[in-house]
């Protein structure tokens, strides 16, 4: 797989090292993004750490150029320096249209699958299972492996089309009791289906396979490879058996103890693949380090996901079974992520783009009350009354998304009262003022806007041009100020207090809404290194597995839409 503009490749172990090289070194002078969190924004002034002409120049920018920026859309006009940055993040980044799987696979069976195989799918998961089972199922073929082994399976719904659809043997294992039996119970209405389509056609029912489903959660490597084991060594036992026999096992076999690796040949000629589809945290490394240690693992393909929640080596702990670095080579180049940066890397270039003014806009705006809240609501009040709250305090949450809504609303009948709005004027092209009509799209954030005229959702973003209606204008401050005040009241309330106390919140409101436009275009950087950063994570994994010498093959492919399923790229190995 190639970058972007297609000078970096990760073929080898030494070309996939010189991208990481090359994504380290841009991104470090950078570190003010990549530690930065959004409620710290109004507190720590982190637009000032930003180029002043860059920050000139976007501040204006209409919300639908900002939201094409983590795509490396740029604008003529823009700064030289801002177009390099923007550009050459985008040329890091691993490309993520899907891949053309029919010509990586030629074997390819890729099915569509039926309405009762996909009950319960929303349209993205639909999408992912159709493409990765088709895919499990050739390489299932090709390395010879009797048992697939589904990792963090949730409901499993890609377990019962490998072994429905595909006649596949499937283990299906997640850490949720709750999923386990909705899995079981899913099965077997499925069954039912398959077993009377098969009477019909007057084939043998001994065919169906059903997914066999574990509850464990898996926390190590050696668990996983004990757990692996385990079930070669039962592969012809009935299901309710094999839970008893895990249950009894499981206090000795996931012990910390190390298990021998000779272990897993004795007595066993089955060979497993392993599969997780957006396998959270260190589930995903713990995937490709058990690839490596257990010979009957032969091949794995890993869909990663919920970065956030990654492991780190810090600086002191020398703990080899992180979940970052995993290769030497980006363990040598001394590089740190840290939370907010493995956070940014769950961010979408694609999501970005097809945000649109509208939500784009009221993503902005959850940011600016978010922030506002935490440096005023928090700092100036509960320091100074509950500062025990700071210690113990739960989530905020995105309360904010429900309180803009109501207030779009009431904003929108206040507007429509006061100005005795008249529908016969709906085609007029003035700015806004008594006669015109608004139009209300209600599939977005709800916020008024009339086509053709200044009035719209830059306007209550950006403010409103000088000529704009005084009245419009003190209009769209209340509107904001009352949002913001809401915000807050709700914030407290979460926090298990009442009220707040001696704090003037429309001054505070004051003092930080000549700074409102410049959440945008952070926000809107910042979100240009998620892709880059993403790939960062990658390529380490690709080249922790190519550091092992020529005894496997490992490639990295985007096999969903992106626009569907933006976590799209899978690690793909098997042993030679």
């Amino acid at each position: 797989m190639m970058s972007s503009d297609g000078e970096y490749s990760c073929e080898t172990a030494a070309k996939t090292l010189e991208w990481i090289h090359a994504i380290i070194d841009f991104l470090k002078p950078y570190r003010f993004f990549l530690d930065s969190h959004v409620v710290n924004f109004f507190k720590d002034r982190q637009w000032e750490a930003v180029d002043v002409e860059w920050m000139d120049c976007l501040r204006r920018e209409p919300v639908e150029n900002l939201v094409q920026i983590p795509s490396g859309v740029v604008q003529d006009y823009w700064p030289a320096t801002l177009k390099k940055f923007i550009l050459t993040s985008r040329s890091l980044a691993i490309p993520r249209e899907q891949a053309d799987l029919q010509k990586v696979f030629p074997d390819l069976h890729l099915s569509s699958l039926d309405n009762v195989l996909t009950q319960g799918m929303n349209r993205k998961k639909k999408h992912e299972i159709e493409a990765l089972a088709s895919i499990i199922n050739s390489m299932a073929r090709t390395v010879g492996a009797s048992t697939v082994v589904d990792v963090g399976a949730g409901q499993g719904y890609l377990a019962q089309v490998l072994g429905f659809e595909y006649q596949l043997s499937v283990i299906a294992i997640d850490a949720c009791s709750h999923h386990g039996r909705i899995t079981d119970a899913r099965a077997e209405r499925i069954k039912k289906h398959y077993a009377a389509k098969m009477r019909n056609s007057k084939l043998e029912e001994t065919n169906l396979s059903i997914p066999k489903t574990v509850t464990c959660r898996v926390l190590s490597t050696d668990m996983l490879k004990a757990l692996s084991y385990a079930l070669l060594q039962k592969d012809d036992i009935e299901h309710s058996d094999l839970d008893r026999q895990l249950a009894r096992e499981q206090p000795r076999a996931f012990s910390n103890s190390k298990v021998p690796s000779s272990s897993f040949s004795e007595g066993s000629k089955s060979s497993l693949l392993l599969v997780g589809l957006h396998a959270c945290g260190d589930l995903s490394v713990t995937m490709l380090r058990t690839f490596l240690e257990c010979s009957e693992v032969k091949a794995v393909i890993s869909i990663g996901c919920c970065y956030n929640l990654l492991s780190e080596e810090g600086a002191n702990t020398g703990d080899s079974q992180c979940g970052f670095p995993m290769s030497k080579g980006v363990k040598h180049a001394g590089f740190l992520l840290g939370k907010n940066l493995r956070d940014l890397a769950c961010q979408s270039a694609e999501r970005w783009k097809d945000l649109g003014s509208d939500a784009g806009l009221h993503n902005f705006e959850l940011h600016s009350l978010r922030a506002a809240f935490q440096m005023f609501s928090i700092l100036k009040v509960l320091l100074r009354y509950y500062p025990e709250i700071l210690i113990t305090s739960p989530a905020i949450g995105r309360q904010g998304k429900a309180l803009r809504r109501r207030q779009n609303r009431r904003t929108l009948e206040s507007y429509l009262q006061h100005e005795n709005i008249r529908s016969s004027d709906s085609s007029s092209g003035k700015n806004f003022k008594e006669g015109n009509c608004l139009t209300i799209n209600s599939a977005e954030a709800g916020i008024p806007k009339k086509k053709g005229s200044a009035f719209s959702t830059d306007a209550l973003f950006h403010g409103f041009p000088p000529n704009g209606n005084a009245e419009i204008e003190e209009a769209k401050h209340v509107d904001k100020y009352l949002l913001f005040e809401n915000f807050c009241q709700s914030g407290v309330r979460r926090l298990g207090l009442h009220h707040l106390k001696e704090i003037n919140l429309a001054g505070l409101w004051k003092e930080t809404e000549p700074f409102v436009e410049l959440i945008g275009p952070f926000w809107s950087l910042r979100a240009a290194l998620g892709p880059v950063s993403e790939t960062l994570l990658l390529l380490d994994r690709l080249l922790f597995l190519q550091e092992q010498g020529n005894a496997m093959e490992a490639v990295m492919l985007p096999v969903f839409d992106p626009k569907l399923s933006p976590r799209n790229v899978a690690l793909i190995a098997k042993k030679i």
